[in-house]
């Protein structure tokens, strides 16, 4: 006997498939409604605020808009002193930063090397650590007496006592090193997860086809590894440009000789916090993110990440 399918069936049965469509289009944006909340409320609130701010004279209990002024005074000794320390040491973190994690990645990878998880875990630990106990211990590893750790090391290889953190160069060392220290493990990680996606059928043709360690190093791990550099080179690049805490601990939270350990971030507190001239350290960040922006793009078109495949 056939069934006999009623109107009220048939609207029930369309108003399911309607309630499964809605549902269907309506939970991606519930799914991306968090980050979207989030991203409004911790990024695009304050950024929009922050650039306001940046043309305003922001005095307690009152505020007036002054145009371009605080842009102008960004012409300045100290402003120009830590973009120039900021560059400095972005350029010498991607140098050290990108390489050597590579490298030990290639070496960590190895099924031929013992204790290779032991190694992992212990280059990685640093990245664990708390950076304001890092710049403690660093401040007093690179000390000026006698008996700190770096200048007894000098010592036994004749060198005299250095004033680490008295010298342009020596400090963007003491910086350099301990950057390369925390953040080596982490990019060491990003290139073993790479690493471990090459498909091993490229090198067993190559190998086939005659190519040693080195010549498949060349010819496939590092094109493999190009998308991973370009996103390791991009945060290098942030990190660099941000970095405050490491400067400010190492030297104990007091102004460097010189302005040799100003960093951007630096001048943007010591402005905004300890002058109360947030309307120019708002002029500051927003600078920054500018600088930030601009030197991003340019390594991301010099790395061809934009240039439409044949």
């Amino acid at each position: 006997m056939p069934t006999v399918v009623t109107d009220s069936t048939k609207n029930k049965l369309a108003g399911r498939r309607r309630s499964k469509l809605n549902m269907q289009i309506v939970a991606p944006y519930l799914f991306v409604m968090p980050f979207i909340l989030s991203f409004i409320v911790f990024f695009s609130y304050p950024l929009i605020q922050a650039m306001l701010m940046s043309f305003q004279e922001v005095l307690p209990g009152e505020t007036r808009y002054i145009g371009f002024d605080n842009y102008k005074k960004l012409w300045n000794e100290d402003f120009f002193q830590a973009l120039y320390n900021n560059t400095r040491y972005t350029f010498w973190t991607v140098v050290v930063l990108i390489p050597l994690p590579m490298a030990l990645a290639v070496f960590l990878n190895s099924k031929l090397l013992a204790g290779r998880n032991f190694f992992r875990s212990t280059l990685f630990i640093p990245a664990l650590t708390s950076v304001v106990v890092a710049g403690i211990i660093f401040r007093l590893m690179f000390g000026e007496l006698d008996n700190s750790l770096m200048n007894s090391i000098l010592h036994l290889v004749g060198i005299p006592s250095q004033k680490w953190l008295q010298s342009s160069s020596l400090s963007m060392l003491a910086l350099i090193i301990l950057a390369t220290w925390r953040w080596v493990g982490i990019n060491m990680l990003y290139y073993l997860s790479a690493l471990q996606n090459i498909p091993k059928d490229m090198y067993e043709s190559a190998s086939l086809d005659g190519a040693g360690p080195i010549r498949s190093f060349f010819s496939i791990t590092l094109p493999q590894l190009k998308p991973i550099t370009i996103y390791v080179t991009t945060i290098s690049i942030y990190g660099g440009y941000a970095m405050f805490t490491e400067s400010y601990m190492l030297w104990g939270g007091k102004a460097s000789p010189q302005g040799i350990g100003l960093t951007l971030v630096g001048y943007i507190y010591q402005q905004g916090f300890e002058y109360f001239d947030l309307g120019f350290g708002a002029a500051i960040g927003i600078t920054l993110l500018g600088i930030t922006l601009v030197v991003s793009m340019l390594q991301l078109l010099a790395s061809g990440m934009f240039k439409k495949e044949a």
